[in-house]
């Protein structure tokens, strides 16, 4: 992961763009020394990484319970 500052970030920032775009690459952009905020390709914030891993690994019973107590709780919005 690349480190830019926020100055750096607000100059080049359609640079930035194109390498995330393109290039997949991540950037975390630090001001007055801190970590303030992540540049980063939006298919990495999918959920296709948390189907391989639970796919990987088979759950217990209780896990199991669990996410359907929570599946339950969950409201289903259809777009329209």
């Amino acid at each position: 992961m690349i480190e830019v500052t926020s100055t750096e970030a607000a100059r080049n920032f359609a640079d930035l763009l194109d390498a995330v775009e393109h290039g997949g690459e991540t950037f975390t952009v630090i001001r007055r020394g801190r970590a303030v905020a992540r540049l980063a390709p939006v298919g990495l914030g999918q959920g296709s990484a948390v189907k391989s891993l639970l796919q990987q690994h088979m759950p217990d019973e209780e896990w199991a319970k669990d996410v359907a107590e929570t599946r339950a709780l969950v409201e289903i919005q259809y777009r329209q």
